[in-house]
Order: C-alpha cells, then structure tokens, then sequence
C-alpha cells in the first residue's frame, strides 16, 4: 500500500508535475510576434504624434489668419461712414467670420478624424495578425502534444 502524505510539503511536487504533459510553445515564434507588436505600436505613435502635430501647425495658422483678419476688420469699422453702414458692415463681417469658423472646425475635425482612423486602423491590422498568429502557435503546440491513451 502506498504510503499518503502527512503534510503539504511531503509531496513531490516535481513527480507531480512531470505527469502534466504541457504543449511546447515556440518561444522564438512568440517573441518574434512581441517584436511585431513592439513595431506596430511604434508605428502607430508615430501615426498619432504626425497627426497630432499637423493639427496643431494647422490651428496656429488659423489663429493667425484670424488675428490678421481681426486686424483688417478694426480698421474696417473705424471710418467715418454713417450708424447704418458701419452696423450693416459689422453683420457682414459677423456672418463671413462665422462661416469661416465653422470651415475651420470641419477641417480641424476632419483631420483629427484622418489622424485617429489611420492610427486605429494600423492596430486593428495587427491584431488580427496577432490573433491569427496565437492561433498557428496553438494549432502547432496540440499537434506535437502525445496523444492520451
């Protein structure tokens, strides 16, 4: 008859374990995957900074197109012309300010837009890669398993 363990640390675990047959992953193959993962997040951090500062050189020259327009406006307002003019003139020059500040929110929003898909899109790519790569290395480790008895 067998002899049972009196304590936890009277079992060999070692003996234990060697009866667990484990698949034998490529570790070569997951670590190439990891350095594709690496490379690809590298990417799209580069994606997402270009993206970030084409925005921002592109708010700068709205805002100094704004100033310079601000500018011309004031001096605009500052003839001598009638009450009814100069209001006439300033709706004028509200309604064409507007209109140019909802353009530049649509391109501002449209390249934010541009930006965040390429970016996304670039993840999106690699994760399927990665899925389909984790599905090879598991398909791979079952079949070198030995088959139960």
């Amino acid at each position: 008859m067998a002899k049972k363990p009196e304590t936890f640390f009277d079992v060999d675990y070692a003996k234990l374990m060697g009866e667990f047959k484990f698949p034998a992953f490529d570790v070569d193959a997951v670590m190439a995957a990891h350095r594709r993962n690496i490379e690809v997040l590298s990417q799209a951090n580069k994606l997402a900074l270009e993206g970030a500062q084409a925005i921002a050189r592109r708010n700068f020259e709205i805002m100094q197109g704004a100033m310079a327009e601000a500018g011309e406006a004031l001096r605009a307002l500052t003839t001598n012309e009638a009450p009814q003019v100069k209001a006439a003139r300033q709706a004028d020059l509200i309604k064409v300010s507007y209109e140019k500040a909802v353009a530049n929110l649509k391109e501002i929003a449209d390249m934010i837009q541009k930006a965040n898909a390429e970016t996304v899109g670039l993840l999106q790519k690699r994760v399927g890669e990665a899925l389909d790569e984790v599905k090879v290395m598991v398909e791979k480790a079952s079949a070198s398993m030995p088959k139960a008895a």
